[in-house]
């Protein structure tokens, strides 16, 4: 299963949202705007707008402010994986050469800047203030859990509730976000924008889950990664977490000292290998596909639509993804 798979519900949609994307992005400044259209040009899955619109045709329908709303949060997403590339000092976004890459970090940071002003202004003009407070809590938690994570990979020592706290606040919160807007866009109903929200954040959580499963069990030719990536980073995620916590005492301790001293190409495996021993890998898969059970349980007593079963799809589609 793909993406493609729960987009025909809204593709006339998506096809309206991509073109208010790419306007919004505009400015007449020269070199802002060459920029902005290289962003534009680097293609994802477009896995947000996808969400707000989804919620809000589940939650009364898509709109005008709907569009506003999923422009808003890939606005606030671009600008978030601008200054990520400057942080992580990556070369590639997408398959191209990131931002920072071409133009070096001072453009890359004012342009990430620039980007999250745009976001803002445009929720402004149209008065949309609910959508600043529901993004700018989202904005709030990513940039904690970014910073929790940092500290923590310093010690090698994030344990279970750290790391779902982690993963909660650096990616389930911006899904979370997408489905709230999305609602939000379509309704006043206070607990429908609860319900999606909700739904968001537990499908965010089994998102992250899945998607550091893929250090483990992927390759480099599906998942655009080297397999290791995370760990080479010093990066403690759930199937090393728990595998360390079940493992003796010594070889818990010989691994973390492999994992400080930095791995090499060859460790990778012996990592892996000390997951599956361990069962890390096994309680990963099995987290995932819980919180993609807590996250179906909120649709559940929604009215049968293409709406709702493009979001059950979605969600089987990340709790089964490969890449």
């Amino acid at each position: 299963m793909d993406l493609k798979a729960i987009t025909p519900p809204i593709k006339r949609e998506l096809d309206t949202f991509r073109a208010y994307f790419k306007n919004s992005m505009r400015s007449r400044v020269g070199l802002v705007d060459i920029v902005a259209r290289y962003v534009v040009k680097q293609k994802g899955k477009r896995i947000r707008p996808i969400l707000v619109l989804l919620s809000a045709s589940v939650s009364g329908g898509i709109n005008g402010r709907t569009y506003r709303a999923a422009t808003l949060v890939e606005i606030l997403h671009t600008a978030t994986l601008i200054h990520d590339d400057v942080v992580d000092d990556a070369d590639t976004r997408r398959g191209l050469a990131s931002v920072n890459a071409i133009w070096k970090n001072k453009v890359s940071v004012l342009m990430g800047d620039y980007l999250l002003a745009r976001g803002l202004l445009l929720s402004l003009d149209h008065d949309d203030f609910q959508f600043l407070k529901i993004t700018s809590t989202a904005v709030k938690r990513m940039s904690e859990g970014e910073i929790l994570q940092i500290e923590k990979s310093r010690h090698l020592n994030i344990d279970e509730k750290t790391y779902f706290k982690i993963i909660s606040d650096k990616t389930a919160s911006l899904l979370s976000t997408c489905c709230e807007i999305g609602a939000a866009s379509a309704t006043e109903n206070e607990e429908m924008r609860v319900r999606m929200r909700e739904f968001g954040e537990k499908v965010g959580i089994a998102f992250q889950i899945r998607d550091d499963l893929l250090d483990y069990t992927g390759q480099r030719s599906i998942t655009g990664k080297p397999t290791g990536l995370d760990m080479s980073e010093k990066k403690l995620t759930l199937p090393l977490i728990h595998s360390l916590h079940n493992a003796p005492r010594g070889e818990a301790r010989r691994m973390i000292t492999l994992i400080k001293n930095g791995l090499r190409k060859k460790d990778g495996a012996a990592v892996v290998e000390f997951a599956q021993r361990y069962g890390g890998i096994d309680y990963a898969i099995e987290q995932a596909r819980g919180y993609g059970r807590l996250a179906r349980e909120h649709l559940e007593s929604l009215p049968d639509s293409p709406g709702k079963r493009a979001l059950l799809e979605f969600v089987e589609f990340v709790v089964t993804r490969t890449k």
